[in-house]
């Protein structure tokens, strides 16, 4: 017998049961819910196929749909982009079916620690695959933490979000920013499942604390591209910076984050003297 796509399985349990039936359209029925969320035949009926095909789906059964029904069903889950594409992910014909395997290690190309360089007073880091961080500026390392002094192998975001006492202190807003890191690994593990570090970075963070299983658990997927962080930062005090991402062309698996606060803000002036005192040398 094939073996059943598990995590097909649950993901899409958990979509269907976090569905708003109020919202989907549905006619009404009469009968009175006694489970949060869209029944099967709901989801079947919005994506306009077979209850049976749906089923066999949601069971995890080896079946492929074509693109136009994945389509069908992740409109009828009201997924955001982010779970259509994890979705489409997880039901790919190689999904879950690959062995393990390492994957080539990362390098930023020289341009990009141009980059890094040219802009000074402005925070920014490079993210690769699972959010290993592969570069830094100066600033970057002052805002939140100078990577360089980790062992290369140990070089990641979320690792430092759940393991770090100190992450956990940075942060105010620590809990959102966590489940966001959570959020994105688990999308990027439903397009590679077989990449052999993060299949182990999961297992390490998931026996590390309650809150990374807890929450991993959940199926929720999510992507980073811009955003806010409200830092508790040990030198400047209080303060907000915005986020925004870039992808380098020919390069998806890279993303450059760039971090800057609201013009004539308390936060704005926070990040002067932080730049400020990042020139001492104090912050090696």
């Amino acid at each position: 017998m094939p073996e059943k796509n598990t995590e097909l399985a649950d993901f899409l349990r958990r979509a269907r049961s976090q569905c708003d039936a109020s919202r989907a359209g549905l006619p009404a029925d009469g009968r009175v819910r006694r489970v949060p969320g869209l029944r099967r035949e709901e989801v079947a009926f919005l994506a306009g196929v077979s209850t049976d095909y749906y089923t066999r789906l949601e069971q995890g059964r080896r079946i492929v749909p074509s693109p136009s029904v994945v389509d069908a069903i992740g409109r009828a889950l009201g997924l955001d982009r982010a779970g259509r594409a994890h979705l489409a992910d997880l039901i790919g014909p190689e999904a879950a079916a690959a062995r393990p395997r390492t994957r080539p290690v990362q390098r930023v190309r020289p341009g990009l620690y141009q980059l890094l360089d040219a802009l000074g007073d402005v925070p920014a880091l490079v993210l690769g695959r699972r959010a290993d961080v592969l570069a830094q500026n100066r600033l970057g390392k002052a805002l939140f933490t100078d990577f360089e002094l980790f062992p290369a192998s140990r070089r990641n975001y979320a690792r430092w979000m759940f393991l770090d006492d100190a992450a956990r202190s940075l942060f105010v807003d620590w809990e959102e920013q966590a489940r966001a890191a959570v959020e994105n690994l688990r999308l990027e593990a439903g397009a590679d499942p077989a990449d052999r570090a993060t299949i182990d970075l999961i297992a390490e963070l998931r026996e590390a604390g309650p809150e990374f299983a807890l929450w991993w658990d959940e199926h929720r997927v999510y992507q980073r591209t811009h955003g806010s962080k409200r830092l508790r930062h040990p030198v400047v005090g209080n303060l907000t910076v915005e986020y925004e991402t870039l992808t380098p062309p020919g390069d998806p698996d890279t993303t450059l984050f760039v971090y800057s606060a609201e013009a004539n803000s308390p936060s704005q002036r926070a990040l002067s003297l932080l730049a400020s005192w990042s020139l001492t040398g104090d912050s090696a």
